[in-house]
């Protein structure tokens, strides 16, 4: 596919600085770039890829202007990192989806699959499975008994949805991510711990992706859920009867322990550590490595926290500053009770 400058220009509302009719057929990095390909530039601190990279265009937040001459035809936007995820997106949908029913798979007479789908060799789909219209699951998936699949959902090779849960529209799992193996539940007795069943689901709604190797467990009773919008990284772990709000996102190696809610639009980074039974508000952001075991903040919402336990984010930042010195002020301490002692002597 060839698209002109002038021509991403309109699919994205840009305007055009340089050479309209200069053409592109694949994206690059700019410090990558080669003729044909389409850059852009976000952060600042790569622009002096800007005049070096080959790139035939470069798509750049409206206000940027540059320090150098530049060789590529520019493409200004009010935002150029969510302007080349559309054309990203818009590139994705022009390929040419696989249909059909590999002979290598296996379905359940009883299940139930839509139009338009792509089942690959050797995925297992249990009895009373129901999956939607132009779904593609790639090889070595496995559907549990009764479970149900939305429309447009892609699953790559050897993720599992164990029985009865429900994934929703347009979601994504990626590589062996695992969505409704048991909660973490046991009763501790005098020979051991007795397994408690988890008779729940996992209820994954529209619009969601889960990373690769990353695992929802199905609750003790009635559902953990992942609201719609929810972006999971690879190596997240969200226990039993949780609750992940719209639109929240989670970096790799975040682990929620069991009944916590999360709210909406949460970001947290990774290797966050989540304790259980918690309410987390709407808007928290969480850095990295921090670890939440409970905070008044956390559940009214719309604040950043900072690590372990977490407290308020710019709080954190000051005791670190003090940490980063201890060693210098308690040089400074033993020099002052030396003085001390001195002048109690003098008296």
């Amino acid at each position: 596919m060839v698209f002109t400058a002038e021509q991403i220009a309109g699919f994205i509302g840009g305007t055009v600085e340089g050479d309209k009719n200069a053409q592109i057929t694949t994206f690059a990095k700019i410090e990558e770039g080669t003729k044909g390909a389409l850059s852009f530039l976000a952060n600042l601190k790569y622009e002096h890829y800007l005049y070096t990279t080959e790139s035939s265009v470069v798509l750049v937040n409206r206000d940027f202007v540059p320090s150098q001459p530049v060789k590529a035809t520019l493409v200004k936007v009010d935002n150029a990192y969510e302007a080349v995820a559309r054309l990203l997106q818009m590139y994705e949908s022009m390929k040419q989806k696989r249909v059909g029913i590999d002979s290598l798979a296996f379905i359940d007479p009883t299940a139930k699959i839509g139009k338009d789908c792509y089942i690959g060799p050797f995925v297992a789909i249990g009895e009373g499975v129901e999956v939607g219209d132009g779904c593609v699951l790639h090889p070595h998936v496995t559907i549990g008994r009764n479970a149900k699949v939305g429309n447009n959902t892609e699953i790559y090779s050897n993720a599992v949805v164990y029985h009865d849960c429900v994934v929703g529209n347009n979601c994504i799992l990626h590589a062996g991510c695992v969505i409704g193996a048991d909660g973490f539940g046991f009763a501790p007795t005098a020979e051991g711990y007795d397994k408690i069943p988890q008779i729940g689901i996992v209820t994954i709604e529209d619009n969601v992706e889960i990373g690769a190797n990353t695992c929802v467990d199905r609750s003790t009773m009635g559902s953990t859920y992942v609201r719609k919008g929810v972006k999971l990284d690879n190596l997240v772990q969200i226990a039993h009867n949780c609750e992940v709000g719209e639109n929240t996102v989670m970096s790799a190696q975040v682990g929620i322990a069991g009944s916590t809610k999360v709210g909406k639009w949460c970001m947290f980074g990774g290797q966050v550590g989540i304790a259980g039974h918690l309410n987390i508000g709407d808007k928290v952001m969480i850095g990295a490595q921090s670890g939440l075991s409970g905070d008044k903040n956390a559940k009214k919402g719309n604040c950043g926290l900072m690590g372990s336990p977490a407290i308020d984010a710019r709080k954190w930042s000051r005791n670190v500053a003090v940490v980063n010195n201890l060693a210098e002020l308690r040089d400074e301490v033993i020099a002052l009770k030396k003085e001390l002692e001195e002048l109690k002597k003098q008296k």
